[in-house]
């Protein structure tokens, strides 16, 4: 299995920080150009753009979107396209994470974590699928290991990351023969950095991963990179969680 991507061209959302700049950084280490979709995080998309340009001059886009917005699929697939001429790899990963307690869910939560979690990568991966068969491309969806086993306190979230695994393997049937989708489900990678999980609840959950550890984001990244080169893989959702399902 030939796991270049001299020549194609990848979409990641959520690509200026975190996940999302470890799996830009390791499609374009294989060859692929990126575009690097953000949202508010300017300051580390343009850094990101500069490194990469700086490897190899003219292989990334940085490019600011509302994935919430109706026209934000037609604008990223556009700019990749007026870039770069194709399209061969949309990696959805943007998501939005935080608790909705039940007796206190408001429809704004429903439509921010649905949105960016389910609805965004649903039309995305609809709006960029014609462009993704002519190369007989693929999607990566960053899924969860809570679509299986829900999140207690999290109940909106669990609810979307479980509508993006269906999202997966429908699509992996109605875009076949032409275009691949899989998921990648992680689970305790990096904490969220506005304080969400006290410290005796990290230690629980480090506690119950069979692997005694965090992952890493490069850990993910290499599982998008794996699925967007693996040929006779379709539908499915990968966990990559340090065996932590097992124990849930």
């Amino acid at each position: 299995m030939d796991d270049r991507l001299e020549g194609k061209v990848a979409l990641v959302t959520g690509a200026a920080r975190r996940i999302g700049a470890s799996i830009a950084r390791r499609l374009h280490a294989a060859g692929a150009s990126v575009v690097l979709h953000y949202r508010g995080a300017e300051a580390d998309a343009a850094k990101l753009e500069g490194e990469l340009n700086a490897a190899r001059a003219g292989s990334a886009l940085r490019v600011k979107a509302d994935l919430l917005a109706p026209i934000a699929p037609r604008a990223l697939v556009s700019a990749a396209l007026e870039r770069f001429g194709r399209l061969d790899l949309l990696v959805n990963n943007a998501s939005t994470f935080y608790p909705t307690a039940i007796g206190s869910i408001e429809p704004g939560h429903w439509e921010d974590l649905v949105g960016s979690n389910l609805r965004a990568p649903l039309f995305l991966a609809q709006e960029a699928a014609p462009h993704l068969a002519q190369q007989r491309g693929a999607v990566v969806n960053l899924a969860d290991i809570h679509a299986e086993r829900p999140l207690k306190g999290y109940l909106v979230y669990s609810v979307a990351k479980s509508g993006l695994a269906a999202l997966t393997r429908a699509l992996a049937l109605e875009l076949a023969p032409e275009v691949r989708v899989n998921a990648v489900a992680p689970g305790a990678i990096a904490w969220p950095e506005d304080g969400q999980f006290a410290p005796p609840e990290r230690g629980r959950v480090v506690a119950s991963t069979p692997l005694g550890r965090l992952g890493a984001p490069e850990e993910i990244a290499r599982a998008v990179h794996f699925l967007a080169t693996a040929p006779f893989i379709t539908g499915q959702v990968l966990a990559v969680d340090g065996g932590r399902s097992v124990f849930l």
